[in-house]
């Protein structure tokens, strides 16, 4: 028996893709897989922007099977940080999957000498300008308790302002739980 996390959802190839949807859910929710899922059901090659860094085993090894989902036609292009420069710079009407914004953000706000509010908006520009098809991951962090210290708050704050104006902009925006798609923004048709 197969196991759930290994099945993707598998969206209409009759359909035409929303220029920008935005796809939250929590951790193991099926974002990932969902969003991978709307990405192959255009015609290919197909870029992946990826966002994390391997910084010990076990965030390498998270990496690693990632890639193993995304055989060629697949191109991964790793941007932890400039993110707004590969999306402007992506070949128009080529599918580009960015997994994940929060991952981003957590890079973003680690870094001391970021301006976050200037990179935040560079990204948002960037996602207008995008021709699309333009689908972006990211964790909905804020259904929790408050976090007991700063950075985690102000983290979660920041996630949910992201989220917000992409919300905003985007064509569509899916909340995945539990593998289960929720269109929250545009339609599913």
């Amino acid at each position: 028996m197969q196991d759930f996390d290994e099945e993707r959802p598998v969206p209409d190839p009759n359909r035409a893709a929303p220029r920008l949807t935005l796809v939250l859910g929590g951790a193991r929710s099926g974002k990932s897989r969902y969003a991978e899922g709307l990405i192959e059901a255009q015609a290919g090659p197909w870029r992946y922007v990826a966002t994390a860094q391997a910084w010990d085993d076990e965030m390498a090894a998270r990496i690693a099977e990632h890639r193993t989902r995304r055989p060629p036609p697949w191109e991964t292009v790793d941007a932890p940080r400039d993110l707004a420069t590969v999306i402007r710079g992506a070949p128009a009407g080529r599918p580009v999957l960015v997994d994940c914004l929060t991952l981003w953000l957590t890079n973003a706000m680690l870094d001391e000498a970021a301006d976050l509010a200037a990179e935040r908006d560079s990204l948002i520009e960037a996602c207008k300008a995008a021709p699309g098809p333009l689908v972006l991951v990211s964790n909905e962090v804020g259904f929790g308790i408050v976090p007991e210290n700063a950075l985690a708050r102000r983290f979660r704050d920041e996630a949910g302002r992201l989220h917000q104006r992409l919300a905003t902009i985007a064509d569509r925006v899916v909340l995945v739980v539990a593998g289960l798609p929720m269109i929250i923004k545009g339609d599913d048709r």
